[in-house]
């Protein structure tokens, strides 16, 4: 009673699991949030101003970052072994999760904001890079916004 197929946790055991999963500060934010910070980029960190509260939002270049578990926002879902316990549970949570991103990418592309999305193993294995994508991103905005200024059709 109050099991679900092939679940070993009664669903008050399942619920009180599932409020320790961090939903902001998790290890791999921190970690790039530092790397940030050391590279001199200033951000917002769980900006709720914005659709879908990016992880790090450079407000200055309208730049919105997301550190993405691999788990819980589906990386390699087609291809990869679905979960073996409520599957059927854990496959609507993780589409509904991966349709959730999308929703929220295009709502701030409707306000002019670049979305920049990083899985939590790429962080992880390749922290420099990741950095690097957000400075050029940030010179791309800079490079714009300066052209936009510079505009001589501009009155």
């Amino acid at each position: 009673m109050g099991l679900t197929a092939m679940d070993d946790m009664t669903k008050e055991q399942r619920r009180r699991n599932m409020q320790h999963i961090r939903s902001k500060d998790t290890s791999i934010e921190i970690r790039l949030r530092k790397a940030l910070w050391a590279a001199g980029i200033r951000y917002r960190k769980n900006y709720s101003v914005l659709p879908g509260k990016p992880d790090i939002a450079i407000t200055k270049w309208k730049i919105a970052v997301f550190c993405d578990s691999s788990f819980w926002h589906g990386r390699d879902f087609e291809t990869k072994k679905p979960v073996a316990t409520n599957h059927e549970y854990w496959d609507k949570k993780i589409r509904r999760n991966m349709e959730r991103d999308r929703e929220v990418d295009q709502a701030l592309r409707a306000l002019d904001w670049l979305v920049l999305r990083f899985w939590d193993i790429e962080i992880n294995k390749h922290l420099e890079e990741c950095v690097n994508t957000v400075k050029e991103a940030v010179a791309e905005r800079k490079t714009g916004m300066n052209d936009f200024y510079n505009d001589d059709s501009i009155e």
